[in-house]
């Protein structure tokens, strides 16, 4: 059943996002952590809600990546959480075992996505293991774990006049969070066109 469309123009939805960068290095300060502020930025540039970020920073351990989706959903109450790292085949690379672990539903359209994706980008994108899943009212994401094919990934393919070729992950995000009891996340389009149908559109907000 789609969500009732609003019938008045409101100020935007304040939303709680959770970001998780996941790396052993990182974590021990062997190296400087990108995967936050990656996150950061590109999702800053393409919300137009007022957002507010829990982060974590954590090795590649299953409980720990376990118990710290819990937190941010069941304690920090944050309608979408984001994570990067740990996707791959290596031994370490447990984040997507971490994230079913904790899961309702999964959510398997979302990897399925990043790959196809990914594969107009490098061919090494059959390797990822990327998921995503529903813990209570939340979605978790599973994201790439380089700045750059993050960006990639929540945007899509283009092609060179700027069209898109691919659609991006976060096009179906809003919706999705729609459907599980979220916020109304608005985007702004020059970064990414959110898709819903009709009838779960509200009209465009008046600043």
């Amino acid at each position: 059943m789609n969500p009732s469309p609003v019938s008045e123009t409101s100020a935007a939805d304040r939303v709680r996002i959770g970001l998780v960068s996941i790396s052993d290095r990182a974590s021990t300060g062997i190296y400087q952590d990108k995967g936050l502020p990656a996150l950061r930025d590109w999702l800053g540039r393409a919300l137009l809600n007022p957002v507010s970020f829990v982060e974590r920073l954590i090795p590649d351990d299953r409980l720990q990546i376990a118990n710290t989706l819990c937190e941010l959903v069941d304690s920090e109450h944050c309608d979408l959480v984001l994570t990067t790292g740990g996707t791959g085949p290596a031994p370490r690379d447990v984040t997507p075992e971490a994230t079913l672990d904790v899961a309702d539903k999964e959510m398997p359209g979302f990897g399925e996505q990043m790959r196809r994706i990914s594969l107009h980008f490098v061919p090494t994108a059959i390797l990822s293991r990327q998921t995503a899943v529903i813990r209570a009212k939340t979605l978790i994401i599973n994201l790439p774990g380089q700045p750059k094919s993050i960006a990639e990934t929540l945007e899509g393919v283009h092609d060179a006049a700027g069209q898109s070729v691919v659609p991006g992950l976060f096009a179906a995000v809003p919706y999705c969070v729609d459907l599980i009891g979220g916020p109304y996340l608005e985007t702004d389009p020059a970064v990414c066109v959110a898709f819903r149908p009709k009838s779960a559109q509200r009209p465009p907000r008046v600043s």
